[in-house]
């Protein structure tokens, strides 16, 4: 049978849709166990984000990206969607990747992937916007701050998602237990956190750092700060400190008065006793410093130093007792006596030391070095004196002694003789006897 061209075209046809029919089949069947893979993601409002399907064994079956409105994004590598801020990075039979930039909080969301096999299979990846929070603010503070003053520091940040941690630190130590709240924007998406610090100003403070510092994730280890450096006025604290701490007759002696407040006292004023200054020519005043050039006893009592600044006034006392020079040993003296007698000597000036708390000047007192020189002069003139009485006494003791010892040795033998030449041959000391009686003299 010879069929007709007409006949033969239809039955091609037909043969075709069959052979096509067949192959979707196949395809479908191939497709039945593959499905897209897609991983969540973050990134930093402003910044980048690459979204990746990816399907191990696909037999030329479609992938699609769609946005969280379920707008579709890309159609393989058809775009589909009008934003110039998503971009195709790679598109195959294996995976389908594209970009957002300049991502929004309103980009949040879940994007999905889907594989158009029958029935189409899909893949969801959700996508974290962190808001990042504003440079914080500290406000509250009011320069300068009195000592005692009670203050209160607010640090402020908004637009963190979620929720920034503010901590303060005062230098480099960490302040604990400051209040904190935090609450919504008006955008429902971001959060304004504020912490609040109170504390009472003190003297040690003046110059301290307060920090106030916003850790998020979003900040990348690198936190926002805000700082403020505190400045606390207080009244002066004064200090006298002595040039020596032992001051002696006759040396000098310089007095200064530290004094340290905010603002800085200047100048100082000194007194003594509660009035001026009684020598002005031996006690000299320079700026902060109170020079006496040569002490002596009219000099002790109680000297002041004063300090004021726009905060109040402050004082110190030092009490002035001068002691006497130090203990004079004079040398040994040796004075002999023929030699038969030594006579040594050793005299010692001592001094003692009053310490009254008032001192009334005498008009007519020498004062000075040449009250000392006739004390010293005195005291020599005494030993000499005393040493020459001692000395003329003992050697009148001695030639008494030995002058009445001669005159009974003459005498002896001669007071029975009838005259003159007896006496003298029967005496002792005669020659006769010479040999056996002798006398030495050392």
């Amino acid at each position: 049978m010879i069929l007709k061209p007409s006949a033969l075209l239809c039955f091609y046809s037909v043969w075709g849709v069959l052979l096509q029919v067949t192959a979707v089949k196949n395809k479908s069947k191939a497709s039945q166990g593959q499905f897209p893979v897609t991983h969540n993601a973050t990134v930093i409002e402003g910044g980048t984000v690459n979204l990746t399907c990816r399907v191990d064994q696909n037999d030329n079956t479609s992938l699609q990206w769609s946005n969280p409105a379920q707008q579709t994004l890309y159609f393989d590598d058809k775009k589909a969607l009008r934003d110039n801020r998503i971009e195709l990075v790679r598109a195959s039979w294996h995976e389908l990747s594209i970009s957002v930039s300049d991502v929004s909080l309103s980009d949040e969301g879940q994007y999905t992937c889907s594989l158009f096999t029958m029935p189409v299979k899909t893949s969801k990846a959700y996508l974290t916007v962190l808001g990042v929070p504003e440079k914080p603010h500290i406000s509250g503070f009011s320069s300068p701050i009195m000592e005692g003053e009670m203050i209160q520091l607010t640090c402020k940040t908004s637009g963190s998602k979620p929720a920034a941690d503010i901590r303060w630190f005062k230098n480099d130590q960490e302040i604990q237990g400051v209040k904190k709240s935090q609450q919504k924007d008006s955008n429902g998406k971001t959060y304004t956190v504020v912490s609040i610090l109170d504390f009472r100003g003190d003297r040690r403070d003046d110059g301290a750092v307060i920090r106030c510092r916003v850790d998020h994730e979003s900040l990348n280890s690198n936190p926002h700060i805000a700082m403020q450096t505190l400045e606390i006025h207080y009244m002066p604290i004064v200090t006298i400190l002595p040039s020596t701490p032992l001051p002696q007759e006759g040396q000098p002696l310089t007095l200064t008065c530290e004094s340290r407040g905010k603002p800085l006292p200047e100048p100082v004023l000194w007194t003594k006793d509660g009035g001026e200054l009684p020598d002005p020519e031996r006690m000299v005043v320079n700026g902060r410093e109170l020079t006496i050039t040569f002490l002596n006893k009219t000099d002790n009592g109680t000297y002041r130093c004063e300090a004021t600044n726009s905060i109040g006034q402050s004082h110190a006392e030092y009490t002035l007792v001068i002691n006497d020079v130090p203990n004079t040993l004079f040398p040994t003296t040796n004075i002999p006596l023929f030699t038969m007698a030594t006579v040594t000597a050793t005299v010692a000036i001592t001094t003692c030391s009053t310490t009254p708390a008032f001192f009334t000047k005498d008009p007519n007192a020498l004062t000075g070095p040449a009250a000392t020189d006739h004390a010293l002069i005195g005291g020599i003139v005494a030993v000499v004196v005393f040493v020459t009485l001692c000395s003329i006494i003992l050697l009148g003791r001695y030639l008494a002694r030995h002058k009445g010892t001669y005159l009974t040795n003459e005498a002896k033998g001669a007071e029975d003789a009838p005259d003159a030449d007896t006496a003298i041959i029967n005496a002792e000391g005669s020659q006769v006897n010479a040999e056996e009686k002798k006398e030495y003299f050392i």
